[in-house]
């Protein structure tokens, strides 16, 4: 299992169009990718579920990735939130 913090720096937080951006990249493994910040966790390949954690500015998440390309998968995604978010 690979984890990563990140912290969202996009003054608008997470909103549609990265979410789903996101959820496109996730798909794109095999490997299970979590998004959990406090109470809520979100499956990244589901928009719908990133969406409704509300993250905003400033709020740190914790990005595991679980499976058969988890290096490759948490490498990507890493750079996805660094450029996106």
């Amino acid at each position: 299992m690979k984890t990563f913090l990140y912290t969202i720096t996009d003054p608008i937080g997470m909103h549609a169009r990265p979410a789903g951006l996101l959820a496109q990249a996730a798909a794109a493994y095999q490997s299970l990718t979590m998004l959990h910040s406090g109470l809520h966790t979100a499956d990244a390949c589901d928009a719908a579920a990133v969406l409704r954690m509300g993250l905003r500015c400033g709020d740190t998440i914790t990005v595991t990735v679980q499976g058969p390309d988890e290096t490759a998968a948490a490498a990507v995604l890493e750079q996805f939130f660094k450029a996106r978010l």
